[in-house]
């Protein structure tokens, strides 16, 4: 089997977490809020072999909590305040830190799949489906 390169798998989970392409983090990964580009507009590396699929929301919705609910106890403890208050606070807190967390959990699994070679982005000893325009 062929020596291949390595892919840092840190470095390229935090290129995603900035939506930026994993393999060169200069070109865009999103054209648009979670749409993923077909390419990397600087080094061309193909992203239609990304399957982010159920996990970005899951990750979103998963740290998500881990924030708002510590937080909700804390305020229900220290100030005990009304329920109306609870849902005036904490529904719209939620939903943007979800929605911020989105893309970047998006990006990050992208970056991820990239350089664990999931999916098509150059698994394979042949070398084909390595990302990148022949």
């Amino acid at each position: 089997m062929q020596d291949i390169e390595q892919r840092g798998w840190l470095r390229a989970g935090l290129r995603g977490l900035r939506r930026r392409c994993p393999s060169c983090g200069k070109g865009k990964l999103f054209s648009g809020y979670i749409t993923v580009e077909p390419r990397c507009s600087n080094c061309g590396l193909n992203f239609q072999h990304q399957r982010a699929d159920d996990a970005p929301p899951y990750f979103a919705i998963f740290i998500a909590g881990h924030i708002i609910v510590p937080l909700l106890l804390l305020v229900e403890k220290q100030w005990t305040p009304p329920l109306w208050l609870h849902f005036a606070i904490w529904l719209p807190l939620t939903l943007i830190l979800v929605l911020w967390l989105l893309p970047r959990a998006k990006g990050a699994t992208i970056g991820l799949q990239w350089a664990f070679r999931m999916h098509g982005f150059g698994g394979n000893p042949e070398g084909e489906g390595q990302g990148h325009e022949t």
